[in-house]
């Protein structure tokens, strides 16, 4: 999902299992799961007792700053204004725009500069082994707060590394399909990631090089056309390469129809207010956005099943405010504070009992993006290791140059 100016390329790191069934279950409360069962944890809990003295307790005791590493748009000024007001700490905000620049500047400034970043949960592993962040010390984290399944499910998915916890999640959301109602109409249960390269759409197309790779390796795949089953490519080398040698024949055979190539929320956008676009394989955000303005744009999950990914705060391993880095992952885990953040971007926060305070639009937004069995079809990312990224960077290069 979501608002987001200039915002990320996001993907997952999952342990090296054949597939995320276990996690997925989980972390989607299995076959019911859906935003009011994932959010309505708040009614056991109660909105207020969720809210709760936590926060305060650890916060109060705080004082300075804190300083945070976000996607472009993700806290916003109404978000360090309630922090500050609840806790008399002072956060600042820097932003970025992907997870290879987050990575690429926390390795330039050796894990220091900043007391929280925001990275997906797939990313985590990669921080740990640069040595980058700093595995948590639970007891000071309120997970009271946050909904049980998602942190039990990023266990698996790269936020818990060789035992130690390192990510506390805090939304997630896909990257599926955009439309133009109007121009480029699809329904749910037809549509699908092959829409994208419809001859009708010629030059009106917008997709992020690196996941259009997925997207397309994704449809193959439904069609028996790859070598190995799609998952299977991150898995190690031989079977990514035997699979993306594939998958690069289709990308770089359709290149000619893409209209703009996108790296981040703004472009995403400004592929369809002003460079003429009118379908793409874009972040829920993008569309949420456009919708909010009142442009004819909708947002729906393909029959491979939409691209979902799970974001989060890591501590970096040279933190200078450590206190205040949880007094702000406390002060997230509140329902208002969650909402602040969904509201805005049109993701779904993890915080316990914000469903209470989320928009109109943005629940009407979610039931219209992932109707029928959508949820049940969510295509986690699994982890990408260091090896996987290089040459997903090197299949990437192609289709750009092609």
């Amino acid at each position: 999902m979501g608002l987001r100016p200039p915002l990320n390329t996001r993907g997952c790191l999952v342990s090296q299992s054949s597939n995320l069934s276990g996690s997925v279950r989980t972390l989607l409360a299995a076959r019911d799961f859906n935003r009011r069962s994932f959010l309505k944890s708040a009614a056991s809990v109660g909105v207020a007792a969720a809210a709760g003295p936590f926060v305060m307790r650890s916060a109060w005791a705080a004082s300075g700053e804190v300083r945070i590493f976000a996607w472009a748009g993700y806290v916003s000024d109404e978000m360090l204004k309630d922090f500050t007001d609840k806790t008399g700490v002072k956060a600042t905000r820097t932003e970025y725009g992907t997870n290879d620049e987050l990575l690429n500047q926390l390795r330039a400034n050796q894990g220091g500069g900043f007391d929280i970043i925001w990275p997906t949960v797939d990313r985590v592993p990669n921080y740990v082994e640069f040595g980058l962040i700093q595995p948590l010390d639970e007891k000071k984290v309120n997970w009271d707060g946050a909904i049980a399944s998602t942190v039990e499910g990023s266990a698996d998915m790269g936020g818990v590394v060789k035992g130690a916890r390192y990510f506390v999640p805090s939304d997630w959301g896909t990257e599926a399909i955009a439309f133009s109602t109007a121009d480029a109409p699809l329904t749910f249960g037809q549509a699908s990631y092959g829409d994208l390269w419809d001859d009708k759409y010629a030059g009106k197309v917008t997709v992020r090089a690196q996941s259009a790779l997925v997207g397309i390796g994704l449809w193959l795949d439904s069609q028996g056309k790859l070598p190995h089953p799609m998952r299977d490519s991150f898995k190690d080398e031989k079977t990514m390469t035997d699979n993306y040698d594939v998958i690069i024949k289709t990308a770089i055979a359709n290149k000619a129809k893409v209209g703009q190539f996108w790296s981040n929320e703004n472009e995403a956008q400004g592929a369809f207010r002003q460079n003429g676009c009118v379908i793409g394989q874009t972040w829920d955000s993008t569309a949420a956005a456009l919708a909010k303005e009142g442009q004819p744009v909708g947002f729906v999950a393909p029959k491979e099943g939409a691209l979902a990914w799970m974001e989060g705060m890591c501590i970096p391993k040279g933190a200078a405010n450590v206190d205040n880095a949880y007094a702000f992952i406390n002060w997230y885990l509140t329902p208002q504070a969650g909402a602040m953040l969904a509201n805005k971007l049109g993701y779904n926060t993890t915080a316990k009992g914000a469903e209470a305070y989320l928009s109109d639009f943005n629940k009407k937004f979610f039931q219209a993006a992932y109707p029928g069995d959508a949820l049940q079809k969510l295509w986690w990312w699994p982890i990408q290791d260091t090896w996987f990224v290089s040459k997903r960077n090197e299949y990437q290069d192609k289709f750009l140059s092609a």
